[in-house]
């Protein structure tokens, strides 16, 4: 399948940092995005799942607690789709469509990539779940 087009989210000085490319890698099954600062972030579908603002795995509100999502270990994403000039709304082939990623939150997923992750796969042990579907 070929590669889809990159989105170019365009210049605006809005909201800093700006995305300057996001590229779907569909067959790595990744999410690429540079911002105007020179970050440069590749991010994997499965970490975007597991950690979208989603009021379904982030909470109602303050007393109702973040979702641990478990096995989306083989997770896609099947469409990027703007949301205005602020976000995105990534499409997953698991159904799940309604996180809007803005670019703040997109930009913070790639620098804290690391430690959410180590978060995560601690929060799978305790809940005895697993990555694999």
């Amino acid at each position: 399948m070929p590669t889809p087009p990159a989105f170019s989210p365009g210049l605006s000085g809005a909201t800093r940092p700006w995305p300057e490319e996001i590229r779907l890698r569909r067959a790595e099954r990744r999410l690429e995005i540079s911002f105007d600062d020179g970050a440069r972030f590749s991010l994997p579908a499965e970490f975007l799942r597991v950690e979208s603002p989603s009021a379904e795995v982030r909470g109602h509100g303050a007393q109702d607690a973040r979702r641990v999502v478990a096995g989306c270990r083989e997770v896609a994403i099947t469409a990027v789709e703007p949301v205005g000039n602020y976000a995105v709304r990534l499409v997953f082939d698991d159904g799940h469509d309604s996180g809007l990623y803005s670019w703040t939150t997109l930009y913070e997923l790639g620098r804290r990539r690391d430690e959410l992750w180590a978060d995560y796969l601690a929060q799978l042990a305790a809940h005895g779940l697993s990555r694999d579907p």
